[in-house]
């Protein structure tokens, strides 16, 4: 009976070990593959600082959605929000404000939109898709405004220098990505409203009889995720060198892809910016290697199509293990 159980017992240990590792596993053989196809270029100090600097955005907005969703919600106007800070920055600056003005006008825009969806989700009571794909839709319309439906452009050198300029070689981009992500990291870790957001996104009620307020707490989740990818928008804007009402809407999709794929790292299966950030690893180390070997644009999109559907797969199956 034992020896016929075996196989079984080892087969169950292997999908348990796939699929508590499984995003990392995929990591590194994107990695590997990448690698074989093209050793001259891949894995080259050049290359590798692309991918730290395509991702660095994406790794901000990202960890805004993380946020999110370790209460147990989701933002879908995170990408939206960010073209609107950049958007106002942009035109603040072409207006003649000074950069740390359009910069703090950008920040508060971002910090409103969150805190718009943090009442409207936490205190009246709409469930996330529905407020949030409404806020997109405004916040959307605003930065169209705020463009007049136009790229705006011609910014001041030394606002350009937050995205374009570089320290030791690295981009600076890259750094304000690391201090974000280890600030989130910190604060979901070892803070008070952290091990409230964990519990909240855990059990809501049982949060609720132990004394946590539930609703205060969903509503500073989402104002810092609204000022969080407002940070990224500014940056991606001065990176660019311009701004568009829609330039960083497709960090959204990205944004909840490497959280649903960060979920399958940690045994409970909870949203956490360790595994998030594994997840903005595979869809850089993708994009750019997909880039590399000249695959056509379009395939991508179908590729990162297929990504999203796996993650959020692979996310329900580690919730059920749970």
């Amino acid at each position: 009976m034992t020896t016929t159980n075996a196989p079984a017992r080892a087969g169950q240990a292997i999908g348990r070990m796939l699929l508590q590792g499984g995003t990392v596993v995929a990591l590194l053989l994107l990695i590997i593959f990448f690698f074989a196809m093209r050793p001259d270029i891949f894995l080259t100090f050049v290359n590798v600082k692309n991918i730290l600097y395509q991702v660095s955005i994406l790794a901000i907005i990202a960890g805004a959605q993380t946020v999110v969703m370790v209460v147990g919600d989701f933002d879908l106007s995170v990408g939206a929000t960010s073209s609107l800070a950049g958007a106002v920055a942009g035109a603040q600056m072409i207006g003649g404000a000074p950069i740390w003005q359009a910069i703090s006008v950008a920040l508060l825009v971002g910090l409103i939109v969150g805190l718009v969806n943090g009442v409207l989700i936490a205190y009246l009571n709409l469930t996330a898709f529905v407020a949030t794909l409404a806020t997109m839709t405004s916040v959307v319309g605003f930065a169209f405004l705020v463009t007049e439906g136009t790229t705006l452009f011609n910014f001041p050198a030394e606002f350009n220098e937050l995205g374009q300029g570089k320290f030791l070689n690295i981009p600076i981009p890259v750094y304000f990505a690391l201090v974000i992500s280890v600030i989130i990291w910190a604060v979901l870790k070892f803070t008070t409203i952290g091990r409230s957001w964990h519990a909240i996104g855990g059990n809501v009620e049982v949060s609720r009889l132990s004394g946590v307020n539930v609703r205060r707490a969903r509503l500073l989740a989402f104002t810092v995720a609204g000022l969080v990818s407002a940070i990224g928008g500014i940056l991606l804007a001065a990176r660019l060198g311009s701004a568009s009402a829609v330039q960083g809407s497709d960090n959204m999709m990205f944004s909840v892809a490497a959280v649903f794929l960060g979920m399958t790292v940690i045994k409970s299966g909870m949203a956490n910016l360790g595994g998030t950030m594994i997840g903005v690893g595979i869809i850089g180390v993708m994009s750019n290697g997909l880039n590399i070997l000249g695959v056509n644009a379009y395939i991508q999109q179908v590729v990162t199509g297929i990504i999203i559907i796996l993650a959020v797969t692979l996310s329900g199956l580690k919730t059920r293990e749970r």
